[in-house]
């Protein structure tokens, strides 16, 4: 009599093969740090992560990745048991491991390798290599490799679906790995590809990889994960006092005492730029600026990014940067008085694109003022909305012009950011909850000249730095550039802050 299987039975071990969660918990062991050998249940970082990417895969078909996060907090170990899952319920599936060190390289696969000896019975898949480097599952013709960065050859002759890039930020040869392993995965449905790293500076690959990702730039999600989301990360708070920064940083991302009782004993290890890098509360304090300090503050933007400001009236302001170059975009943003909105973002388009963007905009929003830059391609779209009957409607800025206030500012955009820093400084003040706005605000440097006045870092020094041209702070910085009403005063500047400040 052949054999009959349980309905239940057979939705049961289906789900196993589709479900990544459930089969974490019911087939996978890990060593923990102080209770040994555990069933594997996500933590909040790695259900957020795999919320983010399942979705990217139900979207597109593949997967491409880029996590950005602080240290300890999962995302190698979600990574190696999400490819362990797919490697060994799948036929002919390859898998390749790439991290920055021979010890982290030999740690991932130790997990790798506890994974498959701690199987449950009946779950089981035989190994016909099973070494320090290889894998092999014979009955699947499927298999893991790993590798470490160094050897510029590594992986380049394999052909992969899956690869993980661990510690990415800290690869030595980053850029030929890119062109070769990378370059192994097939452009195919099913793919994987996932590089997590924490923070290591700017300019690397890195960090050019992420701020492509965070822009829409590739085909690659930036996924970032908050230090606080750590259950561990707490400490105790007996005689714990919170300053006054503390205590704003607490209302800003809504921590506990014990939280920030820990943070302020990693700063005391660290110090406090380290901190960030290592244990980053967003994705622009990871990528500490170097050089000039940054006119903008993070936490400032943070603060505004979570405010709410309803705005019934007052003038509406946009600002509008042209693309310059084959990277930058052409950036729009919206502000009224206190509250900043309505972001968009074109790449790739002429003069003639651009003035239809911004005539449609003044159509059909009908704008106090729209600001436009005529550095570049700014001018021929200043000229064609004239031509179109928009003049009133519209002002050219030309940031390298003088500032008003001469005595204070260099030239037009030092002012202008230096209105918004003062802005974002004086709450409540509401901007999109956006990661391109926020790394472009935190972006530009500052210092003095021999008269006292105040310089901002120019795009093209802000770009020597390894940072992208910060289009959209340059386009809320625009809706700074003049006053919008006229006021018959002879100090119109004093009135031009009153009409922004108010």
């Amino acid at each position: 009599m052949p054999l009959q299987l349980n309905p239940k039975t057979i939705e049961a071990s289906q789900k196993l093969l589709t479900d990544f969660p459930l089969y974490a918990r019911t087939a996978l062991k890990l060593r923990s740090k102080s209770e040994g050998i555990q069933p594997f249940f996500l933590n909040r970082a790695q259900q957020y992560l795999h919320e983010r990417i399942e979705k990217q895969k139900a979207t597109t078909g593949k997967v491409r990745a880029i996590i950005l996060k602080g240290r300890q907090q999962g995302c190698s170990t979600y990574v190696e048991g999400r490819f362990f899952h797919r490697t060994v319920c799948t036929l002919g599936l390859r898998t390749f491991i790439l991290t920055h060190e021979d010890s982290a390289s030999s740690n991932l696969f130790e997990m790798v390798q506890r994974f498959h000896q701690t199987l449950p019975p009946g779950m089981a898949v035989s190994a016909s290599i099973a070494n320090a480097k290889e894998m092999h599952f014979d009955g699947l013709d499927s298999g893991y490799k790993v590798g470490t960065a160094g050897n510029k050859s590594v992986g380049r002759s394999s052909t992969v679906q899956l690869f993980h890039g661990s510690e990415v930020a800290f690869w030595p040869n980053a850029e030929e790995h890119a062109a070769g392993v990378m370059q192994a995965v097939p452009d195919a449905p099913g793919t994987e590809i996932i590089l997590e790293s924490t923070a290591n500076g700017l300019g690397n690959y890195f960090h050019r990889m992420w701020c492509e990702a965070e822009r829409g730039q590739s085909d690659f999600e930036a996924i970032f994960i908050p230090w606080y989301w750590q259950d561990e990360y707490t400490a105790n708070v007996l005689n714990f006092v919170s300053s006054s920064e503390e205590n704003q940083y607490m209302q800003d991302y809504g921590l506990t005492a014990g939280q920030m009782a820990w943070r302020r004993n990693k700063i005391a290890q660290l110090g406090e730029t380290m901190f960030k890098q290592e244990y980053p509360a967003n994705a622009a304090e990871a990528f500490q600026t170097t050089g000039d300090e940054s006119l903008i503050k993070p936490e400032a933007v943070m603060r505004a990014r979570k405010e709410t400001v309803v705005i019934e009236n007052g003038p509406l302001l946009i600002g509008v940067d042209p693309a310059r170059f084959g990277d930058d975009k052409t950036a729009i943003i919206r502000r009224r008085t206190r509250k900043a909105f309505g972001i968009e973002s074109y790449s790739k388009k002429d003069t003639m694109e651009v003035a239809g963007i911004c005539a449609r905009i003044l159509t059909s929003e009908n704008p106090a003022r729209m600001f436009i830059d005529v550095g570049g391609l700014g001018a021929g779209v200043v000229d064609r909305l004239r031509e179109l009957g928009f003049g009133e409607k519209i002002e050219a800025v030309n940031f390298g012009e003088k500032a008003l206030d001469q005595d204070k500012y260099r030239n037009k955009r030092a002012e202008c950011w230096w209105l918004l820093s003062e802005w974002i400084n004086e709450p409540p003040v509401d901007i999109p909850d956006d990661d391109v706005l926020h790394a472009d605000l935190c972006a530009p440097g500052y210092k003095q000249d021999s008269n006292q006045r105040r310089i901002l870092e120019s795009k093209e020094d802000i770009r020597k730095r390894g940072l992208p041209s910060p289009d959209v702070g340059d386009a809320l910085a625009l809706t700074f550039a003049a006053p919008v009403t006229d006021y018959g005063e002879s100090n119109p500047y004093q009135h031009w802050r009153q009409a922004h400040f108010r």
